[in-house]
């Protein structure tokens, strides 16, 4: 395996290997003041996504390799396109877990999402109540910053000096806005808090602590958020729609077919150990069987095959396949 990747897809925690990375190009270096980073915990999200077991093969191929580290280099979003079930939301959790950078902070895009959801929230109504409760009862109001919170893209953005995972899911289900709102964010790396930067001039107020996406309580000083290290922005979409050339030309593009051979063994090997993708060849073979007919196959389908009739069910041998068969299907898209 090259050595120059610092993502391997190999299954096992190697976060010394973030460590050989090279600052990023004069272009891409960002000056915000860095804040102690956050002890990263193993996320017990992307373990159950991943099944991660020490010894799997590679997950991704050479090309995919070769560009997922290439965003890692350049400090550039990565856009994984591909149908449902290729493996693009956990793409993330992958090089957050091999990486030893936390969790991952989601943002679940829907078609009323704006860029502020993913910036912050700032609850105006609930500080103007504990402003009139305070006043009569004597007593100084609360922080400002008691009434806002970081989105996981304001999170993302926070100065630490190792980069968080940011999984921006399904950006394609978005309003026509969303993708070009973002491109100042990507391209800059900060972003302004208007309460914050109004009240910044007050005396004591330069400097105020905010509650971030995964709870912990960070400074903001001046209003703004200005990242060290730029974050790693795992785009996904299903190709539902196209995307502007600006937003285009700042990310890596992966495209991610629908695991098979090499890739859909060790996926398998990481849920079930190894040798498994071996014992389940049948239903290996099942599923892949068809392949070409254009229909929708998700992994998900083959991992509950065999956890049924592996783990759970026992049966007669031609009952196994039955079972099988009765789950893995194409996906009905249809409407009823």
């Amino acid at each position: 395996m090259d050595d120059w990747l610092i993502y391997r897809g190999v299954g096992a925690p190697d976060p010394d290997r973030l460590d050989r990375l090279p600052p990023p190009p004069p272009w891409r270096a960002f000056s915000g003041e860095p804040l102690p980073d956050p002890a990263p915990p193993i996320d017990s999200s992307s373990t159950r996504r991943l099944g991660a077991r020490v010894g799997a093969p590679p997950a991704q191929d050479a090309e995919a390799l070769d560009l997922i580290n290439a965003a890692l280099y350049l400090r550039r979003p990565l856009l994984v396109t591909g149908e449902p079930g290729a493996g693009k939301s956990t793409l993330a959790h992958s090089i957050a877990y091999e990486l030893g950078l936390g969790r991952v902070l989601q943002w679940p895009v829907v078609s009323r999402t704006e860029l502020r959801d993913g910036l912050y929230t700032y609850d105006a109504i609930g500080r103007l109540q504990d402003a009139q409760l305070a006043e009569r009862e004597h007593r100084t109001p609360d922080d400002i910053g008691r009434y806002i919170k970081l989105g996981p893209l304001g999170t993302a953005l926070l100065p630490t000096r190792r980069p968080r995972v940011l999984l921006i899911d399904e950006l394609d289900k978005s309003d026509i806005d969303l993708p070009n709102d973002l491109l100042n964010v990507v391209e800059e790396g900060e972003f302004a808090l208007p309460e914050l930067e109004r009240a910044a001039d007050r005396p004591g107020q330069d400097e105020v602590r905010v509650l971030t996406d995964d709870g912990r309580r960070v400074p903001v000083r001046g209003g703004r958020v200005r990242c060290h290290a730029f974050p790693y922005v795992v785009m996904t979409s299903n190709g539902e729609r196209d995307f502007p050339a600006p937003l285009l030309r700042r990310c890596i593009q992966l495209h991610l077919d629908p695991p098979r051979d090499e890739r859909l063994a060790a996926m398998v090997q990481a849920h079930f150990g190894a040798g498994s993708d071996e014992r389940n060849l049948d239903l290996i073979g099942r599923f892949t069987s068809e392949d070409g007919d254009g229909e929708l196959r998700p992994t998900d389908q083959l991992l509950n095959a065999i956890y049924l009739t592996q783990h759970t069910v026992r049966t007669e041998p031609g009952r196994r396949e039955e079972i099988a068969e009765l789950l893995i299907r194409p996906l009905d898209t249809r409407q009823r």
